[in-house]
């Protein structure tokens, strides 16, 4: 089994996607430190002036705060400010209804941490991009250890030999934990094709809601690296 992990992010672009839809399971490694301005809560969209941020106000109260403890500051009025943004970049892109039915509901109150906002949306941009894989929240697993050590654990608990990571994840990862423990590492190739956009010349690293207005049901088609994984450590 192959298997993925990252932090849960806000509205992330198509390459999260990309990792979701080339694994068996899908973990949101939700009990691990959050990062303050960082993609958790931010992701950036196109406008007129070019990639701009998009930022959920959270409350930060300690350096060990968890992406899964951290609450959304909801007496603020982000939501309104979204949705404006969100009307004046994107009301002229040929499926911005598309975009903004996958949206429904970010702004329920309900959805008091991170986290829940950051799930809720991945899967409704799932079901829309036809995503399949099974997804969990770290949480579940009561992992052991740090960085490379967890991610192992994380492994072995799932029964699974095969780790897709992001290639940026090179610097940190010890690559002869796997081989140690017979784990095959996949670094995704995020190579992928532009597609038409709003606003000037193309941007590739921004939210995958940008691809949805945009393209509509293409996006599904769009999301796949053009390039394979890599293979760094083999079984």
């Amino acid at each position: 089994m192959r298997v993925g992990a990252i932090q849960s992010s806000f509205i992330p672009w198509r390459g999260y996607f990309d990792i979701i839809a080339s694994v068996d399971l899908f973990v949101f490694l939700d009990d691990v430190q959050y990062t303050v301005r960082d993609w958790r809560s931010r992701n950036k969209i196109k406008t007129s002036k070019g990639a701009e941020w998009l930022t959920v106000p959270v409350v930060h109260e300690k350096q060990t705060q968890r992406i899964c403890d951290t609450r959304i500051q909801n007496a603020v009025a982000w939501q309104k400010k979204h949705r404006g943004t969100w009307s004046f970049s994107y009301r002229s892109a040929p499926y911005f209804d598309a975009a903004m039915d996958v949206l429904s509901g970010f702004d329920d109150v309900r959805h008091t941490t991170i986290s829940q906002l950051n799930i809720y949306l991945i899967r409704r941009i799932c079901a829309y991009l036809d995503i399949k894989t099974p997804m969990i929240p770290s949480s579940e697993l009561s992992l052991q250890g740090s960085r490379t050590d967890r991610l192992v654990d994380m492994i072995k608990k799932l029964g699974a030999t095969i780790y897709l990571s992001g290639p940026s994840a090179d610097a940190y990862l010890d690559k002869g934990a796997f081989r140690d423990h017979g784990i095959q590492l996949e670094y995704k190739s995020y190579d992928y094709d532009p597609y038409p956009q709003l606003w000037g010349d193309f941007i590739g690293g921004v939210t995958v809601l940008d691809l949805i207005a945009n393209c509509g049901q293409q996006a599904k088609h769009l999301v796949r690296s053009r390039t394979p994984d890599r293979i760094i450590v083999a079984k």
